[in-house]
């Protein structure tokens, strides 16, 4: 059904009851593209949270070994708590779950999905997305994926535990969490697939007159970069995921070496297979999988940086080709996550140089938004304040990976808490803070109610500064050869004993923050019936497309035909009556 017989359908809506939206259909079984984006947003935001609090469990071992939970040990049974004290299995139990739910059901749909959804039309001018009945599959899939991983908790040996990576062999003979592991994988896999489809479909098709590609909003082009990464790196995720079943469960040996020992014993299969071949497939999603994080929030940022330093941004050119030459080369760095693997001299040389050029684009893209910084008459609102944070953070997450990118250097440092440092600053302090940016700037637009300032400070600042003493620790803790996923947090070895104090410091910080979110949880459900009310559909003045639109968007989204004159960015244009000239205005 295409999106003007959808407008269509409710405009008349009001006219003729036999014609009127359910409330079933209209929000639950919807097909608008901000209310799927909306909800996206409520389900990733909740296992955003719910992956957190499996970490804070995990911080808790690691900090007191052998201690019982203090009130919450005693609600778990005595399979994974007995006496309130957590099992070695039930803590791979955790990193597994943890890993998996925030990665893949938490910061890639609040990232892609949410923002995707919601502003991809709006801010290209278009009245709903190319394919809007796939758009409602697509979530569907999603939640079914998630709710699926989640009810894994409750088989008889409990989840999966062999990391979010789910090495083979381990994770071939496992217990039944880990089929159940798959068969979600899978599921949410085709989720991610049919978004892609569509957005790119969307942006290729539905941009309003006027608006080229060199006018596209830097967000948009994040987004289709984003697509085509899912699109072309899922699939071998999801050929692997379906060959570790079959292993599992119909005695094939795809990822199975022969002479495999399990227990003492020779396992009793046909053998053949290889285990490198899972981590290949796996990282040819799992390092694409990353830039998929990270370029949502650069474009996030972007438009509020753009917006709040009432300047175009500087050298936007150049960012939109870097994200190109970056989406591109994203494919071809995979292995530098294998270097321990016995890959010969002159493979690893070549994912050395590969891993060290990627990281030029990154830097042309955070630079162009300092340098946009420079000379700007700059607001300091709530999303600014997230989206300044961005840029040192990531760009310190950046930084910190580049010793990771380097065989000779890899090798100690591999498998200890450096990596969780690094990777953690990307994510955390870097795309984490971006994707808040974005819920405070654009929360006007869908509710038609600004959050409360104060509260947004009471979160923003304890949260920055919790999150550095959470993930800087972790970079002394691996240059000094703490491993990771070690249930007792590195006890068992005399060497560690010097910087276990560590520990405490990074597990009280990490229940800091998480206090640090009630205000953000509080101000988001209060602001959307009590806050401040907008008095324009342009509330912070922006020149791009979305503001065009009425607050909140109706079905259908634009009241009048949509033309595109000019850039995204056209603040403080010389001879303009006002510091901003929207798109859609013909006149300076």
């Amino acid at each position: 059904m295409s999106s003007e017989h959808h407008s269509a359908h409710h405009d008349h809506s009001h006219d003729d009851t036999h014609h009127q939206q359910s409330f079933w259909s209209q929000y639950v079984f919807s097909t608008d593209h901000k209310i799927i984006g909306i909800q996206y947003l409520f389900m990733s935001l909740f296992f955003l949270f719910f992956g957190f609090c499996l970490m804070l469990l995990m911080r808790w071992q690691i900090a007191y070994p052998g201690h019982p939970l203090p009130i919450i040990g005693k609600m778990f049974g005595a399979d994974s708590m007995p006496n309130g004290v957590m099992l070695p299995e039930f803590y791979n139990q955790l990193g597994a779950m943890h890993g998996t739910i925030m990665v893949f059901l938490g910061v890639v749909p609040l990232g892609f999905a949410v923002f995707g959804n919601y502003l991809i039309p709006l801010q290209i001018g278009a009245k709903d997305m190319a394919f809007p009945r796939l758009n409602m599959f697509s979530y569907w899939s999603f939640l079914a994926g998630g709710m699926l991983m989640l009810s894994s908790f409750f088989l008889p040996n409990g989840p999966a535990s062999n990391g979010w990576t789910s090495y083979s062999p381990l994770s071939d003979i496992a217990h039944d969490g880990q089929t159940i592991w798959l068969f979600s994988m899978a599921i949410i896999i085709i989720s991610s697939l049919l978004s892609s489809l569509n957005f790119i479909t969307t942006i290729f098709n539905l941009r309003a007159p006027g608006m080229t590609f060199e006018r596209l909003p830097f967000f948009i082009w994040a987004q289709l970069i984003t697509a085509f990464l899912l699109l072309l790196a899922f699939p071998p995720l999801e050929g692997a995921a379906f060959l570790q079943l079959c292993d599992r469960l119909l005695g094939t040996s795809f990822f199975l070496p022969t002479g495999l020992f399990v227990n003492g014993h020779i396992a009793n299969i046909s053998g053949g297979g290889n285990a490198l071949l899972w981590q290949h497939l796996f990282w040819f999603l799992g390092h694409p999988e990353v830039y998929v994080i990270i370029l949502p929030a650069l474009g996030i940022v972007t438009e509020i940086i753009a917006c709040n330093t009432r300047k175009s941004i500087a050298g936007f050119g150049m960012m939109r080709w870097s994200i190109i030459f970056l989406g591109f080369l994203s494919f071809v760095v995979w292995s530098h996550h294998t270097y321990l693997t016995g890959m010969g001299t002159n493979i690893t040389a070549f994912f050395q140089t590969t891993t060290m050029i990627i990281s030029i684009p990154s830097v042309i893209i955070v630079s162009a938004l300092f340098i946009t910084l420079w000379g700007g008459s700059i607001r300091f609102n709530v999303p600014m304040l997230f989206a300044l944070a961005f840029l040192p953070m990531f760009g310190f997450g950046g930084l910190t990976g580049l010793p990771l990118g380097l065989a000779a250097t890899d090798i100690p440092l591999h498998d200890t808490y450096y990596v969780i440092g690094h990777f953690h600053y990307v994510v955390a302090p870097g795309v984490v803070l971006g994707l808040f940016a974005g819920i405070y700037y654009w929360f006007p637009k869908a509710t038609g109610r600004k959050m409360n300032e104060f509260l947004g400070h009471l979160h923003f600042w304890p949260t920055l500064i919790t999150m550095n003493l959470v993930f800087f620790p972790m970079l002394i803790q691996g240059l000094m050869g703490l491993n990771r996923r070690m249930y007792d947090g590195g006890a068992t070895y005399a060497f560690n004993h010097d910087i276990l104090y560590w520990n405490v410091v990074i597990s009280s910080a990490a229940w800091v923050m998480a206090l640090a979110q009630l205000p953000f949880i509080f101000n988001f459900f209060y602001s959307m019936f009590n806050g401040e009310k907008v008095n324009s559909d342009n509330p912070w003045q922006s020149a791009t497309l979305e503001w065009a639109t009425p607050t909140p968007p109706g079905h259908g989204n634009f009241t009048h035909p949509i033309t595109v004159y000019r850039d995204p960015y056209s603040y403080s244009l010389p001879g303009a009556p006002k510091d901003y000239s929207p798109q859609d205005q013909k006149e300076i």
